[in-house]
């Protein structure tokens, strides 16, 4: 550990210097300079944000268009560190529309969430409109790239190879050609922005991070790019036309064999806590800290050397008529509404335009039910409604009645994907390149009422520790004296 910190306080220090600094770095003006380059970089930030927040089709709080409905909601936690986004005529491209939400941890988590908000679908846009040249060039790096590419790219692609869940070889060879394009681009735009947020001056990214659950959608087709225990969840209709829940994305967690195989070859340390025996949790080699809940996020860089990545995992799937809506979410409402339950708020909600706020209420509503003596975690939800045609005031009728939850005890004789934990929270599921459709086989619980008060209280310290029965990111920080203490240790023993 005192490696690690040490380590990454010089390369933190030194790479936003440029080339030329190091020697007038040497001498009193720095403080001044330092003072003078961050409020630069801060206003230049503002200034970028202020455009950003103008594009037209480009969605960032809670409100609704035409294909999407969009809400977060604070916890009782603090910040709100959530975040989400909805971009229509993405990279301007028509017919094409860009989803993300974002759940930030620690200190500073919801900067990084915020930040990843904001720059992630722009250098996406960016390397996508590279990627797209002739198709000879494409394929030439296509090949070139997929011969260069290292083992943990290559377990993002395929993550999972339990014979519970096998990938459809011929499936793959009929993905159409924006999938390899918007592959690649998600795999540069994930490893950029990372590094990004390495050298960002303004946002202290050594113990905080965020997730990301983010989606490209142009006509039919569905790309979608994961990183953390953020969720896609599709609704869908079988061959009974019963509208379904199927998951989109695996939860990744440490509890994953490969993640936790990855995790420890690098010298980091996968175990879950005694009071918490559910949950495993990501700990530095030499001492019992961060205990990060997640295998993969977006900075958290005490513990990138040991085993945390960033590399997106990503899946395709081909949209059909059946298919109705995808909602992404953050862990807030996973924690305590099944992939069934948010189907059926969903599709319940009196209109589109609320259908996002609807699931919120439900979720904090849950909270209280379940976990009494918990804080609420934040809550951020995406909609997106496949069926553009429909207006944003109402939902069809067909919807409604078929899509109400199960009489209690009913099941459609499939297995549920996701591996459910003894607590009711939230599991896990296996996952190709190519989305299984299979029915999601929870059992059908009441849906809760969605229009109860969901005010919640303030809170302005933040601390991981609060709160009997959540699961919590974060457990405990790295402390810098433990860096000091080493050393002596070392010199003990020679």
């Amino acid at each position: 550990m005192g490696s690690c910190l040490s380590s990454d306080g010089r390369s933190s220090s030194s790479s936003p210097l440029s080339p030329s600094s190091p020697v007038s770095e040497a001498k009193q003006p720095r403080k001044g300079s330092r003072k003078r380059q961050g409020s630069r970089r801060s206003s230049f930030d503002t200034r970028r944000e202020e455009q950003l927040h103008r594009i037209p089709g480009r969605m960032f709080l809670n409100g609704a268009s035409s294909v999407a409905s969009l809400f977060t909601q604070k916890g009782k936690k603090g910040l709100n560190q959530d975040a989400m986004i909805v971009w229509e005529n993405f990279g301007s491209r028509t017919d094409t529309v860009f989803c993300g939400v974002f759940d930030g941890h620690g200190p500073y988590g919801h900067m990084v969430a915020r930040r990843v908000r904001d720059s992630l679908p722009l250098k996406l846009s960016a390397l996508w409109e590279v990627n797209v040249g002739s198709d000879d060039c494409r394929e030439s790096t296509i090949i070139s790239h997929s011969a260069s590419m290292n083992s943990e790219e290559t377990s993002s692609i395929c993550l999972d190879e339990e014979p519970g869940v096998s990938t459809d070889i011929e499936e793959k060879d009929k993905h159409p050609e924006i999938f390899t394009t918007l592959k690649e681009s998600f795999l540069k735009a994930f490893k950029v922005m990372d590094k990004e947020l390495k050298l960002h001056t303004n946002i202290d990214c050594f113990c905080s991070g965020t997730t990301a659950v983010t989606l490209v959608k142009q006509g039919q087709d569905l790309v979608i790019g994961n990183v953390g225990d953020s969720r896609a969840v599709l609704g869908t209709r079988d061959q009974n036309d019963c509208l379904i829940a199927v998951q989109l994305t695996v939860d990744l967690k440490p509890n994953l064999p490969r993640e936790a195989e990855r995790i420890r070859k690098c010298r980091g340390r996968v175990f879950a806590l005694q009071s918490e025996p559910e949950v495993a949790r990501v700990w530095l080699p030499n001492n019992d800290s961060p205990g990060l809940a997640m295998a993969r996020a977006f900075g958290d860089f005490c513990l990138k050397d040991f085993g945390l990545i960033s590399v997106p995992e990503i899946s395709y799937l081909r949209i059909t008529k059946k298919d109705e809506f995808i909602v992404l979410a953050t862990d807030g409402v996973w924690d305590v509404l099944s992939n069934k339950e948010v189907v059926d708020i969903v599709s319940s909600a009196p209109a589109r335009s609320s259908a996002a706020r609807s699931l919120v209420e439900s979720a904090v509503q849950a909270w209280r039910l379940k976990y009494p003596t918990s804080k609420i975690d934040d809550c951020a939800v995406v909609c997106l409604f496949l069926d553009a045609d429909a207006s944003i005031n109402s939902f069809n009728v067909k919807t409604k009645v078929s899509g109400s939850p199960a009489a209690p005890g009913t099941h459609s004789g499939k297995e549920e994907l996701s591996t459910q934990s003894s607590t009711d929270r939230s599991g896990t599921t296996h996952s190709s390149s190519e989305i299984l459709r299979d029915d999601d086989m929870e059992s059908p619980r009441k849906q809760l009422p969605s229009d109860g008060n969901a005010t919640v209280m303030d809170s302005n310290e933040w601390s991981a520790l609060e709160g009997v029965s959540r699961v919590n990111t974060l457990i405990t920080l790295p402390r810098f004296v433990a860096v000091e203490k080493q050393p002596a240790s070392t010199k003990t023993r020679k």
